[in-house]
């Protein structure tokens, strides 16, 4: 099972609501990601998806000094995002109950 193409579409909406509780880097939400349960996520695969949130107008970036080294581009949510990640977990609920459902069923015989 390509567990690539199932984390797909559900990566944009994780983002999203780790984005909500603050504003993150591209690394530190790896590391989030990671800390989640989410450790296949890499750096290949994040930076394209928070591009195309932004171009979306979902989040913003913006560029704050680090004590580590070079500035870093900080990510924060958008009113449309927050209207977006609404969606994303109505939507969310509805697939995961009926997933679950079939999947638990599944095993009656």
């Amino acid at each position: 099972m390509d567990t690539t193409q199932m984390l797909k579409g559900l990566l944009e909406g994780c983002i999203l609501k780790i984005i909500q509780k603050k504003s993150v880097y591209g690394y530190e939400m790896i590391t989030l990601l990671s800390e989640y349960g989410l450790n296949m996520v890499s750096e290949g695969s994040i930076y394209p998806v928070l591009l195309k949130l932004q171009k979306q107008q979902l989040i913003i970036g913006e560029m704050h000094p680090s004590t580590d080294g070079p500035k870093r581009k900080y990510y924060s949510l958008t009113s449309a995002g927050k209207t977006y990640l609404l969606q994303f977990e109505k939507q969310w609920s509805l697939i995961s109950t009926g997933v679950n459902t079939i999947l638990e069923k599944g095993n009656e015989g």
